[in-house]
């Protein structure tokens, strides 16, 4: 077997729910501090959320017990984590384990990114669900 087989395996299994598309720009934004709008988007094991900083914005320090990724797509921000500032550009990934502090802020520039949390970030799981509205017709509750 080889590893494109095994990658792209069509092995069996029994689904855990109904997949779905989602449109970004269609999710209500929700803001804990003006500037910073979060979008999330909820999976059975993880949350994806979609934020965008205007200029000159702050999403103080802080600690979560979820793991998190950060990935930028457009803009610029300055980002601190565990103790260590780095100007982030599209592309560039930050990784932070459960309970190391970090925090992110803009200057002059915006920025849009993305954040990913295993599991689910707690703060943003009830607008999350929100957001997806009601289970497709035919789907179990």
């Amino acid at each position: 077997m080889t590893e494109t087989h095994t990658h792209f395996s069509d092995a069996g299994g029994t689904p855990t729910g109904a997949g779905r598309y989602v449109k970004v720009d269609d999710l209500e934004s929700v803001e804990f501090v003006p500037g910073l709008a979060f979008r999330p988007v909820l999976g059975d094991g993880s949350l994806v959320n979609f934020v965008s900083f205007d200029a000159n914005t702050e999403a103080p320090m802080h600690v979560h017990v979820e793991e998190q990724f950060t990935i930028v797509l457009e803009g610029e921000f300055e980002f601190e984590l565990d103790g260590e500032v780095r100007t982030m550009r599209p592309g560039d990934v930050a990784v932070i384990p459960a309970w190391v502090p970090h925090g992110a802020r803009t200057r002059d520039t915006t920025c849009r990114e993305i954040d990913v949390f295993t599991p689910p970030r707690r703060t943003l799981l009830e607008h999350a669900r929100k957001s997806a509205g009601p289970p497709p017709a035919g789907a179990g509750v």
